[in-house]
């Protein structure tokens, strides 16, 4: 498997950011060729050192590397990519991986 990690900065209005986030992007990204999987946070985000600066961490899963370029390069990923500059002005950082167990 595969994980996509988007960890999105505190926006200055919440409530304007989960208002697009769920009724826009989500929507949009969750059509992405091979996804198996879309996971957010549920409540704040936290450090051993308390509050982290993130409000919203998403989990998207894929078969594989292949597939996560796949389905980034699709016209749905590009969509979902695009859509960013409409809601998370306070930055998001990215993160691709292939997992395995232990």
């Amino acid at each position: 498997m595969a994980r996509m990690i988007v960890m999105y900065r505190k926006p200055a209005d919440p409530a304007a950011f989960d208002a697009h986030y769920f009724g826009t992007h989500v929507p949009i990204a969750k059509k992405i060729p091979g996804l198996r999987s879309y996971e957010v946070n549920d409540g704040g985000v936290g450090t051993p050192a308390g509050p982290s600066d993130f409000h919203l961490i998403a989990i998207l899963t894929f078969d594989g590397m292949a597939d996560i370029a796949a389905g980034m390069a699709s016209p749905e990923g590009q969509a979902a990519a695009a859509d960013l500059a409409n809601f998370a002005q306070a930055g998001a950082e990215l993160m691709f991986f292939d997992t395995k167990e232990v």
